[in-house]
């Protein structure tokens, strides 16, 4: 009897350690928003946007000024879940991006899952393949195509949860479901590791008033920015009031730069950033970051440190005290940078769309045609190089900068197959159309709704 009860105490101990164990491990929560450049964020000087939750968010925590990733939905999407540049994974391309399995191509959430993780994504799921649950998540909200919000839209008409679809009922607005769900997940789910993929319909097009919108609104894009940052105001308090502030992680990041239409709006002190979404310029790959862990990250720090979207993969692996030993990643951790420790990191940045790539230092970017150019007034202008120059500091910078390019071996992975823009094949009319009015080197600045 006596025997009977030290090993029952014994499982019982067992148990509770266990679960305090994996109620330590923190939280993630990853806001991912759609077509929202860094030039529309206030904390980073934005002169026409007023962002105040999402300034909160940096005012606690660390805000990145120069985090890269590709500069159309989709291969931004699939680099951030895989950690992998689109040279190694195929997604180059908005149809390329479609074609990656789950056999061969690895999601974070399954790897956060052989960590005790629970998952969910809940938002858009856009130009990548199958769905969540086919790449690790144990729950899942989506719905078909962008900026999707009423379902007066063409693709609103109904919404997708865990293999079930849903009629999107007169009046209700799609964001506010998305949220309700989220929030759902997040109580549900409080008392063990979670992992919250938030990928959002705002702002990508089609620009729709919103519930805050008055009915006289001149400034609908506007109110669809501020929408947004209500809502991250109001995950926020949700977190706060579960108690779930002190271990959760939160990212808000955006997938691209801002969209066709809006760029000459996202001005920092009068200045417009070169380029869009869609371009090899600054405004594609330059995006927004912040990170924000109350107790964790020191308050309104700025890291100015070069980090691109394949260095989230690794980052939630190292949050979550996992060693993945799986598909070659590309990016490093940059939790040091989160804490507001410098940490070892690499001082570029890869940033590919289609088969156009190119590697950025803080003051120099080399493309894959060999063209170098001096980035010291980025994101405002970009100053190509001849190449002849006899600059010992260009010629210096070259030489690293083709050393890093010949490292990675970008023309010796997996091709684009596309019509060189990264947009989906029947857009190829339009965008040769822009490329021939601008005539841009570094590939297409048209940076138009892509749904």
């Amino acid at each position: 009897m006596l025997h009977k009860f030290f090993k029952c105490t014994l499982a019982l101990s067992l148990f509770f350690v266990t679960t305090l164990f994996a109620q330590q491990k923190p939280n993630i929560v990853f806001i991912l928003a759609d077509d929202y450049g860094f030039g529309e964020v206030g904390c980073n000087g934005a002169d026409n946007y007023k962002t105040p939750n999402i300034d909160l968010l940096a005012k606690n925590g660390v805000r990145f000024t120069h985090n890269y990733t590709a500069a159309l939905c989709g291969p931004s999407r699939a680099l951030i879940l895989t950690g992998r540049y689109a040279f190694r994974t195929g997604a180059t391309n908005q149809d390329a991006t479609g074609k990656f399995t789950p056999e061969k191509e690895t999601m974070i959430a399954k790897v956060l899952k052989q960590g005790g993780y629970v998952s969910a994504s809940i938002g858009k799921w856009g130009q990548l393949p199958l769905m969540p649950s086919d790449f690790g998540f144990d729950h899942y909200l989506t719905f078909k195509g962008s900026g999707i919000y009423w379902n007066t839209q063409e693709k609103g008409k109904e919404y997708f949860m865990d293999g079930k679809s849903i009629p999107l009922k007169d009046g209700e607005y799609l964001p506010d479901l998305m949220h309700n769900e989220a929030v759902k997940f997040l109580s549900e789910n409080k008392n063990k590791p979670f992992f919250l993929y938030y990928p959002m319909s705002h702002v990508h097009g089609e620009i729709l008033p919103t519930p805050d919108s008055k009915p006289d609104s001149k400034d609908i894009y506007y109110d669809n920015v501020a929408y947004m940052d209500k809502l991250v105001g109001k995950l926020m308090n949700v977190l706060d009031s579960l108690k779930l502030t002190k271990n959760t992680l939160v990212f808000f990041m955006g997938d691209n730069g801002t969209a066709n239409g809006h760029t000459e709006r996202a001005t920092i002190g009068g200045r417009r950033i070169v380029g869009g979404k869609g371009s090899m310029f600054e405004g594609g790959g330059l995006v927004p970051l912040i990170t924000s862990w109350k107790g964790v990250t020191p308050k309104g720090k700025v890291c100015e440190n070069m980090v691109d979207a394949s260095d989230i993969f690794p980052t939630l692996t190292d949050v979550a005290g996992i060693k993945y030993s799986g598909n070659q990643i590309d990016g490093q951790s940059i939790l040091p940078y989160i804490k507001g420790k410098e940490g070892e990191h690499r001082s570029w940045a890869y940033n590919q769309l289609a088969a156009n790539w190119y590697v950025r230092e803080k003051n120099w970017k080399l493309n894959q045609a060999g063209e170098l150019f001096d980035m010291s007034k980025a994101p405002f202008e970009e100053i190509a190089i001849p190449a002849d120059t006899k600059n010992p500091e260009a010629i210096a910078a070259k030489a690293r900068l083709q050393k890093v390019l010949d490292n990675l071996n970008p023309a010796g992975g997996i091709l684009d197959d596309g019509d060189g823009t990264g947009r989906h094949a029947n857009k190829a009319v339009k965008v040769k159309k822009d490329k021939k009015d601008k005539k841009g080197k570094q590939g297409t600045n048209d940076d138009g709704n892509d749904k």
